[in-house]
């Protein structure tokens, strides 16, 4: 049964075509040999606890000592709880919650999985300000973050989606995966997190070795430290030597240290153990939808590393504890001063530089180049990218500027021109300048990503970004120079390179992707594995074949960790679908709906996976229930009007067709899939009528002109056939179909 539908997670527009003699140019480009660190768990008793630090680290502890770490997340007491739980009672999107102690016990009365409301233990606080939030555990072992959260500023319960309806069965409901601290807040909230998640039973037992984001979360395990300090007495530099994150790290290591936590990002071991790099057990999101603008601003939440990165700052050396202090997080000065660290006081801290004399809030620097936006409903959390105001980009982009955000009545255009009279053109290119037209899918940008890309001078994070958006575009022309980005310094470039091609059937870029099994990032190792999965272990060379096992086990161990994630179970089922595997395929993407029965992309894989594995019925219904509950995503119905027409109902494919031709009016597929449609029921008006709406819109698309000549042929209408026939020789005068049907026609 052939395949009709297209492959959402697989889908790409990037065409390469392999050449031998260039394969063997990139055979001997293999990077660094695994540095084989391991995946080992270190012990509860290494970890001591942070009061075994306050002895000889007086200071450093007394300025952790209730900072934001210190406080992550605490057992329930009356000090802990900031909460009242004095009984009283909020309303939300149609929930009733209320609060109240009983037997010295703090209580949520709340709908729960099932639509009812019960009484849930509050068995951990989490997080300190400016909210805060409550744990309940479930009998699964799972701990949920109640939805209802606690303003430590304003004193009062607020709903962290106010503007948001969560249906109880839907994910991202308090009691489901979107609220989960096992997967998706532990490993940064405690110290030594093992998230210990049974697939099988679908239950976890997760463990800590310290409950809050201690000393030793940061620095390593103590119990070696303190034991090489009885013995050296006070060499403390020779004791300091099994520590991390000291004051000897380079800014830039430092910066990837706090990462671990403080970025959105991928998990790629079982266990963060500290050896190695922040790439050998994460792999950050890069400046793409939807949680970056297209110019990198951030959009969704980043937790801040993707942005810094993007930044001169991070360029030049400053990092995180330039700004803030490294224990107790505040920061090192107040207003303008913090920045006058670094940039000449008499050249930006006066009003030559910012132009708003008078205006207080409108002199800090932080205002103009660290915009930013509110997240989990109070929580303001600034753009460290450090950017100028961009309004001409808002305009070409919709991007966010700083200037509008200030003056919010009046537009972009009115910002663009107060910008150039008061400052002129920008005074350098910012590398949006290249990735903001490739993000939004501007054609021939791939031009400006290429340079992009090619600039080791410009932010390894937005290279990396560029890569991905390339596979918007056709890129045969320049085959050679983007299989060379796999051998590219940074890591980031080389693993959105495995991630592009990974797309595709990468059987023939197998020498290109092999020597990435012995990259020295275990992340990109990982990558290199999926990307390969659809050739087959037999066809890897020998001088491979250990890497490839090693990478097959580290890859395992990636889906292990990720497995309680939607998105983990639609990996796995897009590997076994390189492998041709369809009914592990189907049993993957079924397990990715258990966990997130909206997660839409995954459901319409598996439409087709069930048309292929003969199964026509649930390829239908789940198409229909992707409509259900999107109902504006025309492309659904183009996919289900193919299935439909598959199984010759064409009055049913017609009318879905129809409704995806409404929502897709300049959708070539839909159009020439409508017309052939309606000329298979006779209906010719409608076909013709179809075809030259579309070729209003594409004059020169060869398929619409083909078909609409075509109809004419078969109606013997010659006259309107050949001025059409004439265009498509015109076009492409080498095709042998057009000359052959202007034959026919002149026999005629």
């Amino acid at each position: 049964m052939p395949k009709i539908i297209t492959f959402f997670l697989l889908l790409t527009t990037l065409l390469l075509t392999a050449c031998g003699d260039k394969k063997e140019k990139y055979k001997k480009l293999e990077t660094k040999e695994t540095t084989g660190i391991s995946t080992k768990v270190i012990p509860d008793a290494h970890f001591l606890g942070s009061e075994s630090c306050k002895e000889c680290h007086q200071d450093q502890f007394k300025d952790w000592k209730g900072s934001d770490h210190d406080r992550a997340m605490e057992l329930p007491t009356r000090e802990t709880v900031l909460a009242k739980f004095e009984g009283e009672v909020f309303k939300s999107q149609g929930v009733t919650s209320t609060f109240f102690i009983k037997d010295s016990v703090f209580y949520a009365n709340t709908e729960g999985p099932d639509g009812l409301n019960h009484d849930y233990k509050v068995a951990y606080t989490f997080g300190v300000k400016p909210l805060q939030q409550y744990l309940v555990q479930f009998p699964d072992g799972a701990y949920q973050a109640l939805r209802t959260a606690w303003d430590t500023e304003k004193e009062i319960w607020f709903d962290l989606y106010p503007d948001f309806k969560v249906v109880h069965s839907e994910w991202l409901h308090w009691s489901r995966g979107g609220l989960n601290w096992n997967n998706m807040c532990a490993d940064c909230h405690s110290t030594n997190v093992r998230e210990n998640y049974d697939e099988a039973t679908k239950k976890y037992d997760t463990k800590y070795s310290v409950i809050n984001v201690s000393c030793e979360a940061c620095h390593g395990p103590g119990k070696d430290h303190i034991n090489q300090v009885k013995e050296l007495g006070n060499d403390y530099d020779s004791a300091a030597s099994n520590l991390h994150m000291t004051s000897n790290i380079s800014s830039h290591q430092l910066v990837d240290a706090c990462a671990r936590c403080h970025m959105r990002r991928e998990q790629v071991s079982e266990n963060f153990n500290y050896e190695g790099t922040m790439l050998d057990h994460y792999f950050p999101q890069l400046l793409e939808a939807p949680t970056y603008n297209a110019d990198g601003q951030i959009l969704d939440e980043d937790y801040v590393y993707a942005s810094f990165v993007q930044s001169k700052m991070y360029n030049n050396g400053v990092s995180c504890k330039d700004c803030h202090n490294s224990h107790s997080l505040k920061l090192k000065f107040d207003g303008n001063k913090l920045c006058m660290q670094c940039h000449e006081p008499t050249k930006y801290n006066v009003a030559s530089h910012h132009k708003h004399e008078g205006f207080e809030d409108a002199t800090q620097c932080i205002n103009c180049h660290m915009v930013g936006r509110t997240y989990m409903g109070n929580d303001y959390r600034r753009d460290h990218s450090f950017r100028i105001p961009r309004p001409d980009q808002s305009i070409k982009y919709d991007t966010p500027n700083a200037c509008v955000q200030c003056h919010t009545d009046k537009t972009n255009e009115w910002a663009w021109q107060g910008f150039q009279k008061l400052y002129g053109q920008p005074d350098s290119i910012h590398f949006s300048d290249q990735l903001a037209p490739g993000i939004v899918g501007i054609p021939n940008a791939h031009e400006g990503l290429f340079d992009l890309v090619q600039n080791e001078k410009q932010p390894d994070i937005a290279r990396a970004s560029a890569v991905k958006a390339l596979q918007n575009y056709n890129l045969q022309s320049r085959f050679d120079e983007f299989m060379a980005f796999l051998n590219d310094k940074s890591p980031l470039v080389r693993g959105a390179t495995l991630d592009v091609l990974s797309q595709s059937n990468t059987t023939d870029f197998m020498s290109y992707l092999l020597p990435l099994l012995k990259d020295a990032k275990r992340s990109i190792r990982i990558k290199a594995y999926f990307a390969l999965g659809d050739v087959p272990e037999t066809n890897i060379p020998a001088t491979y074949a250990d890497a490839y096992k090693k990478a097959g086990k580290e890859f395992q161990s990636y889906l292990k960790i990720n497995a309680d994630f939607s998105g983990g179970q639609a990996t796995k089922a897009t590997y076994y679908q390189k492998k041709g595997d369809l009914q592990n395929t189907k049993i993957g993407y079924e397990k990715a709906l258990e966990i997130d029965p909206n997660n839409n992309i995954v459901r319409s894989n598996l439409a087709n996976i069930y048309y292929n594995l003969g199964e026509p019925n649930n390829a239908e219904k789940a198409f229909r229930e992707v409509i259900k509950q999107e109902p504006e995503f025309g492309i659904t119905y183009y996919s289900l009007g193919l299935l439909l027409a598959e199984l010759n109902r064409i009055d049913d494919a017609i009318a879905e067709m129809e409704k995806a031709y409404a929502l897709l009016p300049d959708n070539i597929r839909v159009i020439y899939n409508l017309s052939l449609m309606y000329g298979k029921v006779n209906n010719l008006k409608a076909a013709e009528k179809t075809l030259k709406e579309g070729i209003t819109i594409y004059p020169n698309n060869e398929d619409l002109l083909y078909a609409l000549a075509f109809q004419y042929v078969n109606q013997k209408e010659v006259k309107k056939a050949i001025p059409i026939i004439n265009k498509l020789i015109q076009l492409d005068p080498n095709n042998t179909n057009y000359q052959n049907l202007m034959k026919t026609l002149n026999q005629a």
